[in-house]
Formats: structure tokens, C-alpha cells, sequence
């Protein structure tokens, strides 16, 4: 860390604080000649902050800026002399801003503030005397004061969230928020190194250089080029583990690497590499290359990691123990758990066992992420109060597992059937899959699911009706799930534009003392509101928080 920049000063003496604290700033971050930084400010790896912002730790102190994070124009962070937040590193703070956030053009944080990991603060938003948690998004115009905003939400432009109550019952953050948020970092964090490159004079003198080459015919411009791509075309890395990498940072998904020899490699015994952990395109890359080179001849693979859902969205090998040094590429046996699709092979393996070739496909997924397989299967009754029983699998290959479902589902073809992934490090459930419901044919057993990853104890609950013209099964054994479990049932309802916004306009408990009598109750409003979006919520009344949202119907286009 390096300390007193020209726009980098000391606090002033104050009866509060007589220790001359000086701001600490990385290398790598950039601190832009028109914003001035004053007393115990920490700034982080890779920071980006630009013209016009200012950042005091004269009263309240100290201030932390997590690495990879941009602050933008106009930003005004300051605190109060009284009042700490605890960082994550367990230290109190006036001010906290994790890694990978964006605070944009003229918000005001004012502490005790805490401001999470992979957060968006929007533009002219205030944050004072608050926590706002990891990886939420809040939009223009906002106040946030004397809450904690729990993970992963979504605060909408103009909302005023002064209540514990309001604050809980806000909406999740969508797929598209967390792009437009990883988007933002990654747009500043070329900012960031465009900034550094004007100020290295060996650094603008190439350009220069290449752009006179690129004039006179002699060879390319660099003009054209991502900043990003001229910092990695010279990576010895494949072309397409770049493009998987930058595929990966733009969804806002940490990377990792794993390593095995041609033995472990047999018993899905991966080692995780040097542990890192960045969002910078450059550190990523750099840290491959490392991996690749520590662990040639072995089996090398990439893995992209959802950290808010807590699981791996990508499985990549991109390293072979014949690899030549210096090889990589993108392998064709690469997994992905966000999209399952089907393939010819799995279509064959599928016909030939009698299994649907999705169901394949999840096997597959299983297999290759290194899960054993187990299989259940559960009769209406049992179902309801997920009572479930084991069907033995006598071998984890893919054709034996796929032959037990097909014989589980010829067997009870009247139960439901489900598939089990269990890590057998862990000894834990990573996924529950029912790929067979009753009065299905094996010929369209499939993989629909209503629990991926929940794994709920169950409660004697009502026997519902699934024949329902306005509401999918799913979304019946949905509700009847939460109810079961003690839950009230809530509805939200949107327009297209307000569901766009994520503004949701608030409806009422639904009335109903068993999950029959809440279907019912839901199929008359869904009734009333066909040009609308109708969510339920489960909410769980002893803690007062949210469990689960689902759109149980859309208009019809």
C-alpha cells in the first residue's frame, strides 16, 4: 500500500482524533488528480475512483474500499464522529465498502454505513446508518437510513426504505440486475487501467507507436481493441478460455481453478489451486497461466462459481496431462449446471434404457460434477409429508442409473420418482431432481423439479387437487410445500413495465387454513388479474422474513 498522494492528505487534528491518520492506497488502484481523500481511508486493489468525489474520514473513522470496487463521479463519502459498523474482516469501521461494488455518479454514503460485496448503489442514492448486504442493487434516488438490507435485493428507483419491514419485504435481485452490475465493474476497471496507461508515458508512447505503424501499413491498430484485450493478447492461454473467462465475469460469477494427477483424476479427487480471488480480467488470466504451469502434466480445469447461490454454475477442463506446455483450449466434456441440454448421446443412452434424454442429461451432470447417485421414490401420500424410499442402484455408471430409473418408473409407475446427487466428500445432498410424477408415461418423464437444492423436512398437509385450469402443478406443490412448512402466503402483482422495474404492487395474505383451500383462494385472483403478473410469497411469520417467491401466472401475449 503506498500513502500520501498530492490529493491524499492527512485528518486534521480534532479532540477526537490526534493521530494525523493518512489515507492508504494500493498500487493499482487510481485516484483521479480532482478528488481528494483525507485521513484513515483504506483503499483496496484495483480501485477505480474518478474526477470529483470526496472522501473524508476527518470525523468518523476509519473508511475501508474493498478491491475491484469503482467510485464514481460526485460520490460523497463521509461519517459520523459516534456510531461503528463491523467489516468483514471483523474491525469496526465508520464506512465499509466491499469488493466488486459500484458506487455511481453523486450517491452519498454516510456512515455508519455498511455497503456489501457486488452491490450497486444508483445514482443520487443515500446510504446513512445502514447496512446494505451482498450483491444488492439499488437504483436512482433512493434512501436507505436506519436498516440493514438483507442480501441479494433489489432496491427501485425513488424508494425510501426507512422501516426493518420495508426493507425485508423487498423483491430478489434478477438475473439482468447482477449483468448490468458486473457489466458496470468491468466497464471501470478498463477506466481504471485507460487512466494508468495516460499517466505512463512508455505506456502511451506504445499505443502511439502501434497506432503509427498501424497508419503507415506496417501493422495493426490498437485503437480498435478493448483495453482489456490488449492487456491479454499476448496470453499464452486458448483464445477460448479467455472467452470463457470474460463469459464468466460479465455474469458476476467468481472463477476458481482445480488441479488432479491421472489418479485422482479416476475418482473425481480434485485439488483447488492457489486460492485467489479478483475480478480483474488481467489477475485471472495471470493466475491460470500459473496454475497450468505449477500443475503441467496433470489434469487442469476451470470452475465458475455462483457466490450468492453458493454453487458452480461451470466445470471446464482446459488442461490434459498430453497437453504440450503452453496448450490450453475449452474442452468438449465441459459441464454446465445453469442450462442442461440435450445431446445426441444422451438422446441414445436414453432410448436405449427407456429414460427421457433430459433425464439423461442431469445424470450426466451429476456424474461429471462427481456426485454418487441415488435414486427414491414416494407414493401421493408419502410425497405429502416427503416420506420417500430408497431403489438401489447397483452400479454409479450412467447406463446402470439410467436402467434403475427406467425399472423404478416401470416398477411404481403410480409413485413419484426423483434422482439424488450426493457429494461424497461432503456426505450432503447437492441436488434432488424428480424426473417422474404419477401417471406419466416413461416416454415423457422428464425433468421438471420443485426442489433443487431444498431440502425440506415436510409436514402432513391437505391432499390437493392438481387439476387446476389457471395454476401449473409447479406452482401448486409449491404452495402446498409452503404451507406445509407454516408459512403465510402472500400475492404481488405487476404490470409489464412495473415487472421490468421490479416494482411490485403489494397484495394480501390469501386467506386459507390448508393448501386446498389457498389454491382455491389464489385461482380466484389469478382469475381477476389475467393481464397481470401474479407472484406468491411464502413468508415465514416467526422471523417476519421472506423463504421463497414464484410467478404462478403470466399474461397472455
Amino acid at each position: 500500500m503506498t500513502t500520501v498522494r498530492s490529493n491524499a492528505t492527512a485528518a486534521p487534528p480534532t479532540p477526537w482524533s490526534q493521530n494525523l491518520a493518512e489515507p492508504k492506497i494500493h498500487h493499482s488502484a487510481y485516484v483521479h488528480a480532482f478528488s481528494n481523500i483525507i485521513g484513515d481511508v483504506r483503499v483496496g486493489e484495483n480501485v477505480m475512483i474518478a474526477p470529483g468525489i470526496s472522501i473524508r474520514a476527518d470525523e468518523g473513522n476509519p473508511f475501508s474500499i474493498g478491491a475491484n470496487t469503482n467510485i464514481q463521479d460526485g460520490v460523497v463519502i463521509h461519517g459520523l464522529e459516534q456510531g461503528r459498523v463491523t467489516g468483514d474482516d471483523g474491525t469496526p469501521y465508520s464506512v465499509w465498502i466491499g469488493n466488486n461494488s459500484s458506487i455511481t455518479h453523486m450517491a452519498l454514503i454516510h456512515g455508519p454505513a455498511y455497503v456489501g460485496n457486488d452491490c450497486f448503489i444508483g445514482f443520487r442514492s443515500t446510504v446513512f446508518n445502514a447496512k446494505v448486504g451482498h450483491g444488492c442493487v439499488v437504483m436512482m434516488h433512493a434512501l436507505i437510513q436506519d436498516v440493514e438490507i438483507p442480501p441479494n435485493k433489489y432496491v427501485p428507483s425513488g424508494a425510501i426504505i426507512t422501516s426493518q419491514q420495508q426493507a425485508d419485504r423487498l423483491s430478489e435481485v434478477q438475473p439482468d440486475d447482477k449483468k448490468f452490475a458486473a457489466h458496470i465493474i468491468s466497464i471501470n476497471d478498463s477506466l481504471r487501467s485507460g487512466y494508468h496507461c495516460v499517466d505512463d508515458v512508455v505506456c502511451v508512447a506504445d499505443i502511439q507507436s502501434a497506432n503509427a505503424a498501424a497508419l503507415s501499413g506496417t501493422g495493426p491498430t490498437t485503437l480498435d481493441l478493448p483495453l482489456k484485450q490488449k492487456n491479454t493478447q499476448n496470453s499464452s492461454l486458448h483464445p477460448d478460455v479467455v472467452s470463457s473467462v470474460r463469459n464468466l465475469i460479465s455474469q458476476g460469477y467468481q472463477i476458481g481453478t482445480e488441479h488432479a494427477n491421472k489418479r485422482r483424476f479416476q475418482t473425481s479427487s480434485w485439488t483447488s489451486c492457489t486460492s485467489f480471488n479478483s475480478r480483474n480480467e488481467g489477475e485471472i488470466l495471470n493466475h491460470l497461466e500459473s496454475c497450468l504451469q505449477d500443475h503441467s502434466g496433470e489434469y487442469v480445469r476451470l470452475i465458475g462459481i455462483d457466490t450468492n447461490a453458493k454453487r458452480r454454475v461451470l466445470e471446464t477442463i482446459i488442461q490434459r496431462p498430453t497437453d504440450r506446455p503452453g496448450q490450453s483450449e475449452v474442452r468438449s466434456v465441459s459441464t454446465s449446471f445453469s442450462q442442461p441440454s440435450s445431446s445426441p448421446a444422451a438422446s441414445n443412452i436414453a432410448s436405449s434404457s427407456g429414460a427421457n434424454a433430459d433425464v439423461a442429461t442431469i445424470v450426466r451432470q451429476l456424474i461429471n460434477q462427481g456426485c454418487k447417485i441415488a435414486i427414491e421414490r414416494a407414493d401421493k401420500r408419502r410425497f405429502q409429508t416427503s416420506s420417500w424410499n430408497t431403489y438401489a442402484v447397483e452400479s454409479q455408471s450412467e447406463s446402470a442409473i439410467l436402467a434403475a430409473i427406467s425399472d423404478c418408473i416401470a416398477n411404481y409407475p403410480n409413485d413419484y420418482v426423483r434422482a439424488i446427487g450426493i457429494d461424497p466428500h461432503a456426505k450432503r445432498r447437492v441436488s434432488e431432481q424428480i424426473v417422474h410424477r404419477p401417471g406419466q408415461s416413461t416416454s415423457t418423464s422428464s425433468s421438471t423439479t420443485i426442489a433443487s437444492n431444498s431440502f425440506s423436512t415436510g409436514t402432513k398437509s391437505s391432499q390437493v387437487n392438481t387439476n387446476s385450469s389457471l395454476l401449473t402443478i409447479d406452482a401448486i406443490e409449491t404452495i402446498s410445500r409452503l404451507v406445509a412448512q407454516g408459512c403465510a402466503i402472500f400475492t404481488e402483482f405487476a404490470d409489464e413495465r412495473r415487472k421490468k422495474s421490479n416494482a411490485w404492487e403489494t397484495g394480501g395474505q390469501v386467506s386459507g387454513s390448508n393448501a386446498s383451500e389457498v389454491v382455491r383462494s389464489l385461482e380466484s385472483i389469478v382469475k381477476d388479474r389475467q393481464k397481470s403478473y401474479v407472484r406468491v410469497i411464502g413468508v415465514d411469520q416467526k422471523v417476519k422474513k421472506r423463504v421463497a417467491e414464484k410467478v404462478i401466472h403470466r399474461p397472455s401475449k
